[in-house]
């Protein structure tokens, strides 16, 4: 059975609100919640006036998209930082708590690794999207800054693990 998450980890918190981590962390989901407002309102308008007038609103697959996918980079790190992901213990609920810890901040140093990787790509491939001159379809909209954002978030995520893995791998968890 999952045991229930500590409370977000102190090495780099603050007392008062969670350290600057945490404020970037809740900052990106709060950004990302408005994305994902912003997709669904707009579905909802270009499904009504589809149904209206026979017509969607121009270019709304685009922006629901990019709101969609800015919306997922910007709720990683703050579930992250929560410890809201999904634990699977099958294994290694009979171990002792510290065993377990130790795992997982095995685990949590690949996240940061991976979360990493990802940001240095998708940095990566802003750059070379915004001197492509990358636009959408139908907008024609530019589309490095949506990746520059995805690189953010993968960035806030490995910062909000990394403090989740030291604290595991001493056994705190």
């Amino acid at each position: 059975m999952a045991q229930p998450a500590a409370s977000p980890p102190g090495p780099i918190s603050g007392p008062e609100d969670g350290g600057a981590i945490a404020h970037l962390a809740r900052l990106l989901a709060l950004a990302g919640g408005a994305a994902l407002l912003a997709a669904a309102l707009l579905t909802v308008w270009s499904v009504a006036q589809r149904w209206l007038t026979g017509q969607p609103v121009p270019g709304d697959f685009e922006l629901v998209s990019l709101g969609s996918g800015l919306a997922v980079m910007g709720f990683l790190a703050y579930g992250t930082w929560m410890r809201g992901n999904i634990l699977v213990d099958s294994f290694t609920g009979w171990l002792p708590r510290q065993v377990t810890d130790r795992i997982d901040a095995v685990w949590m140093l690949v996240w940061i690794a991976v979360a990493a990787v990802l940001a240095e790509r998708l940095l990566v491939g802003a750059r070379e999207t915004l001197a492509s001159g990358t636009t959408t379809m139908v907008l024609g909209l530019p589309t490095w800054w949506a990746v520059g954002l995805g690189a953010l978030g993968f960035a806030a995520t490995a910062l909000a693990a990394l403090p989740w893995a030291l604290r595991l791998a001493r056994g705190r968890g």
